[in-house]
């Protein structure tokens, strides 16, 4: 399909937007409602507001459900922000044009860097650098595997050291965002 001959949302169906947002894709779904794919995130049926590129953890396509794990700020330290995953959403989508597709690559290219690492107690921490749309620089969290106590003191003071070492790796200076 051209450029011009993209289908248009339906203006009753459209989420209401950011200035700068704009919609990219767009599916039909269960009980005459859409999942609205734009350049900050995506709008699932429903939804009072989006969920950011840089908040989904996972999405995964069955070919008729998307399957969208978010994730939510448990707690912030300095320089990151700890992360845990919300229950999965999943919706069927009748019609689901290009909205799988611009799921994966908009998640994927929110991703500048994401390294796990193994902690001594056990388990293991992922530290990750995402792009944020519209805003300058990266955002920095942290994910802990299950069973890490993450109000430790030594796992508090590891994981910043993971952090900075993070930063190092990719080459973005440490006040970069968090």
């Amino acid at each position: 399909m051209g450029l011009f001959n993209r289908r248009r949302l339906p203006s009753a169906k459209r989420p209401p937007l950011d200035r700068e947002e704009r919609v990219v894709a767009w599916a039909g779904a269960t009980g005459d409602d859409v999942a609205v794919a734009t350049t900050y995130g995506l709008w699932l049926p429903g939804a009072a507001e989006r969920i950011g590129w840089h908040d989904i953890h996972k999405a995964t396509w069955s070919g008729r459900q998307l399957a969208v794990v978010a994730a939510h700020e448990t707690h912030s330290a300095d320089g990151y922000t700890v992360m845990e995953d919300l229950p999965p959403v999943i919706v069927t989508l009748l019609d689901p044009d290009h909205v799988p597709e611009q799921v994966r690559s908009r998640v994927n290219r929110s991703v500048a860097y994401t390294v796990h690492h193994p902690l001594p107690d056990g388990g293991g921490v992922r530290v990750v650098a995402r792009r944020v749309s519209g805003v300058n620089g990266l955002r920095w969290t942290v994910r802990y595997d299950d069973g890490v106590d993450a109000q430790s003191l030594e796992v508090a003071k590891l994981t910043a050291e993971l952090v900075a070492q993070g930063h190092v790796d990719s080459g973005t200076p440490v006040d970069s965002g968090t």
